[in-house]
């Protein structure tokens, strides 16, 4: 198993991005920030042609979660989705939380909060490259 995921979004670029904010709020996690690599390297006169932005993603309650029981993991916090074009299709992807987890501690609480998180993130994911799913509808 890949230790993560990738989804063609049936979206543009900015569509899919939009679309995976809404979808963030409406699971009750917040955007931290988001990157956008591909204009950072254009800025650096860098000839680059596809977009790329991460999205830091969190759920407080969950990271609160994580950071009391193993202060350490704070490193593996936020979360990232990224929404990126490849030769003109538009993808989704991220980090399994769990298996990132699973690399970093034996604590089976941690690993149930991870599993709980990427669950989450893979429905926003899923909302947000939908051709169907506005999640201002959500």
């Amino acid at each position: 198993m890949k230790h993560f995921v990738v989804v063609d979004s049936a979206k543009t670029f900015e569509e899919t991005c939009f679309d995976l904010n809404a979808a963030v709020e409406a699971h009750n996690f917040g955007i931290l920030a988001i990157h956008d690599l591909a204009a950072t390297l254009r800025s650096k006169n860098i000839q680059f042609s596809e977009n790329c932005s991460v999205f830091e993603v969190c759920n407080p309650q969950q990271a609160a979660l994580v950071l009391e029981t193993d202060m350490s993991l704070c490193m593996a916090l936020p979360c990232r989705i990224s929404v990126f074009t490849e030769v003109g299709q538009t993808k989704i992807a991220m980090i399994r939380p769990a298996d990132l987890f699973r690399d970093l501690s034996d604590t089976p609480a941690l690993i149930k909060v991870a599993l709980e998180v990427e669950s989450t993130m893979m429905d926003m994911i899923h909302e947000a490259s939908s051709p169907t799913a506005k999640c201002s509808d959500c």
